[in-house]
C-alpha cells in the first residue's frame, strides 16, 4: 500500500505541474495533495485502530478540500458537502466499531486484537465479532463507495482530474478494502459478515457497471467503473480472497489512474470539453494519450497479458472455487459489461467520425512531456503489474503470507485439479473479448444502433441514464426530511423559539425591571429626601414591631 500511494502519488504530482499551471489556486492545490498523501499514508502505516481512524478521518477531510477545489462552481461546491456528509454516515459506524473493539479486547492495538482472534479465543460466529466487523464494513462501505453509501463518488468528479486519478481511483477509495484485509482475523470468525461483504460487493460490481453503459460524461463512465471494480475487490475479500483483492487494489491502482489521466489529457487537449458525444476521431489528434489509454482500456477489460486480467481472473477464479455460482455470475456478467462499456468509451472519444466543435478543434493538441510521461509509466505498470500474481509463481501471495496466512489464496490444484485455473483464464477471456466484440459492432460498425436500441428500450435506457434514481430517492427519503426537521424543528422551533426566546426573555425581564427602577432616579432632592426619610420610618417601624 505504500508503494501504491507514494508512487501512483510521485506520477500524478508530475502530471499536476501541467494540468494546474494555469490554475490561480495552483499553491493551495500542491498544499492539498500533500496533505492527502500524508494522511493516506498515517492510514497505512498505523499499528492500531485509533491511529488509523484518525488517517481515515485526514483523508476524508483531504477529499472534502480536493472535491471542493473549484469551490466557486455551486455543483463542485455541493458535490465536496456531499462527499463530506456521507462518508460521515459511514465513519459513525467506523468510529463505533473500534469503540466495540477497545470494549471487548481491552486494545486498539493490531497485534494484540488480531492475536486474540486468531488464537481461539472467540468462537467462529461470535455475536460480538459480527457486531464489530459489520460496523467496521459499514465505514468500508462509505470511503469505498459501496452500497448504500457510493452516490458521492460520481459527484467527486466536479475536482480537478488529477485528484480523480489519486483519491478516486488509485488511494483513498481502496481505504476501505485495505482495512478489511488488514483485519482479516476478525472477518474469518464471523461467516455472516462475510456473506455480507461478498453480496454487497458482487451487487455494487454489476449495479455500477449497469449504470456506466450509458453515462457520456469522459469522467463519470470512469466513475461508475471505479465503483464496479472496488465492488470486485470486496466480492474477492467476502468469499476469504484476500490476496486477490488485494491484487486487484494494486493493478486496479494502475490502469484506473492511467485512464483518469488520460481523460484528464483529453479534456485538456479539447479545452475542458467532457461529453463524449462532442468528442471521436481523437486517435491521430493526441497519438501519446490514445495508445495509453487503450493500454489501460484492455487492461481493464481483462485481456492477457495486462495487468487487469492476472487480478480479475483470479477474483473469478476464488469466487467460484470459495464462494458459489451466484457470486461468480455476478462477477462474470460485470467483467462483460465492463469489456463494453470501457470500449464504447474508447471508440467513442478516439474512432469513428470527428464530433469535436470548430472552436475545440481550433486548439486541440497533444498534452506536454510533464503529463505524457506519467501516463507512459503507468501504462508500462498497467502491462507488466499482473505478473506479481501470476499463476504457479504467485510473489504476491508469497509477500502478504506474514499478513494473511494461508488464508489469501485458494488451494485450487489439490480440490479441483491443476485444470480450472487455465479453464477459468479461458472462461474469463472470452467474456472479455465477448465485450469488446459487442462495442465494436455497436460503435464502429453499425453506429446507429445504439440510438435505435436507446429509442426501443426507452424505459430502460432512462433508468440507467437515471442511474436507477437513487439520489433522487435518497432525496425524498432523507435529505429533504432532515432538511425540513431542520428548518421547522431545530431552527424555528427550538433554535428561534427555546434558545434565542430564552436568551432574549431574560433581557426583556432585565430590561423591563431597569424601566421600573429608573422611575425612582428623578433628578430633584426633594424626592430624594422623601425616599430618605420613608426608608428610616420603615426600619423603626420593622425595629419597633420587630420584637
Amino acid at each position: 500500500m505504500i508503494l501504491v500511494v507514494t508512487s501512483v502519488g510521485f506520477l500524478i504530482h508530475i502530471y499536476s505541474i501541467g494540468y494546474m499551471h494555469h490554475d490561480k489556486g495552483y499553491h493551495r492545490y500542491f498544499c492539498y495533495l500533500n496533505l492527502f498523501a500524508f494522511s493516506m499514508l498515517l492510514l497505512v502505516l498505523s499499528n492500531n485502530f485509533l491511529l488509523m481512524f484518525i488517517g481515515w478521518e485526514a483523508v476524508g477531510l483531504c477529499s472534502y478540500l480536493l472535491i471542493g477545489f473549484w469551490f466557486e462552481k455551486e455543483s463542485a461546491s455541493n458535490a465536496a458537502k456531499k462527499a463530506f456528509v456521507v462518508n460521515r454516515v459511514g465513519d459513525f459506524g467506523f468510529a463505533l466499531g473500534v469503540m466495540l473493539i477497545f470494549l471487548t479486547f481491552h486494545s486498539v492495538d493490531f497485534t494484540e486484537v488480531f492475536s486474540a482472534a486468531s488464537h481461539g479465543n472467540f468462537e467462529v460466529g461470535s455475536f460480538t465479532v459480527t457486531i464489530i466487523t459489520l460496523l467496521l464494513f459499514m465505514g468500508a462501505t462509505g470511503k469505498s463507495a459501496q452500497i448504500p453509501l457510493y452516490t458521492w463518488l460520481p459527484d467527486a468528479m466536479e475536482g480537478p482530474t488529477p485528484v480523480s486519478a489519486l483519491i478516486h481511483a488509485a488511494t483513498m477509495v481502496t481505504a476501505g478494502v485495505y482495512m478489511i484485509a488488514r483485519c482479516n482475523a476478525l472477518y474469518l470468525l464471523s461467516p455472516f459478515t462475510m456473506t455480507v461483504v461478498a453480496c454487497i460487493g458482487g451487487a455494487t460490481a454489476l449495479f455500477a457497471a449497469s449504470v456506466g453503459l450509458v453515462q457520456n460524461d469522459i469522467k463519470r463512465v470512469l466513475a461508475y467503473s471505479t465503483i464496479s471494480q472496488l465492488g470486485y475487490m470486496f466480492l474477492a475479500c467476502g468469499v476469504g480472497a484476500f490476496t486477490a483483492g488485494v491484487f486487484h487494489l494494486m493493478t486496479h491502482a494502475f490502469f484506473k489512474a492511467l485512464l483518469f489521466l488520460g481523460s484528464g489529457s483529453v479534456i485538456h487537449a479539447l479545452s475542458g470539453e467532457q461529453d463524449i458525444r462532442k468528442m471521436g476521431g481523437l486517435k491521430s489528434h493526441i497519438p501519446v494519450t490514445y495508445k495509453t489509454f487503450l493500454i489501460g482500456t484492455v487492461a481493464i477489460a481483462g485481456i492477457p497479458p495486462f495487468a487487469g486480467f492476472f487480478s480479475k481472473d483470479e477474483i473469478l477464479l476464488e469466487a467460484f472455487v470459495r464462494g458459489n455460482f451466484i457470486y461468480w455470475s455476478l462477477g462474470a456478467i460485470a467483467a462483460l459489461l465492463t469489456a463494453f462499456y470501457m470500449f464504447r468509451l474508447l471508440f467513442m472519444t478516439f474512432h469513428g467520425e470527428s464530433r469535436v466543435s470548430h472552436h475545440a478543434m481550433e486548439h486541440l493538441h497533444e498534452s506536454p512531456k510533464n503529463m505524457t510521461l506519467p501516463l507512459t509509466v503507468l501504462a508500462g505498470l498497467s502491462f507488466f503489474g499482473g505478473f506479481l500474481g501470476i499463476p504457479g509463481a504467485n510473489a504476491l501471495s508469497c509477500f502478504l503470507a506474514p499478513v494473511l496466512g494461508g488464508h489469501g489464496h485458494a488451494e485450487t490444484a489439490g480440490h479441483h485439479g491443476a485444470w480450472l485455473p487455465y479453464l477459468m483464464m479461458a472462461v474469463s477471456t472470452a467474456i472479455a473479448i465477448a465485450g469488446i466484440f459487442l462495442a465494436y459492432q455497436m460503435y464502429i460498425k453499425k453506429p446507429g444502433v445504439p440510438q435505435r436500441l436507446a429509442e426501443r428500450f426507452r424505459f430502460v435506457h432512462t433508468l440507467l441514464l437515471n442511474k436507477y434514481y437513487v439520489d433522487e430517492i435518497y432525496d425524498a427519503l432523507f435529505v429533504n426530511p432532515v432538511k425540513k426537521i431542520s428548518a421547522q424543528f431545530l431552527w424555528k422551533g427550538v433554535d428561534v423559539r427555546i434558545i434565542d426566546g430564552s436568551v432574549n426573555g431574560i433581557a426583556r425581564l432585565v430590561g423591563g425591571i431597569g424601566n421600573i427602577l429608573r422611575l425612582l432616579q428623578t433628578g430633584y432632592i426633594r424626592n430624594y429626601a422623601f425616599y430618605i426619610v420613608a426608608g428610616c420610618i420603615f426600619i423603626i417601624v420593622l425595629a419597633v414591631f420587630g420584637r
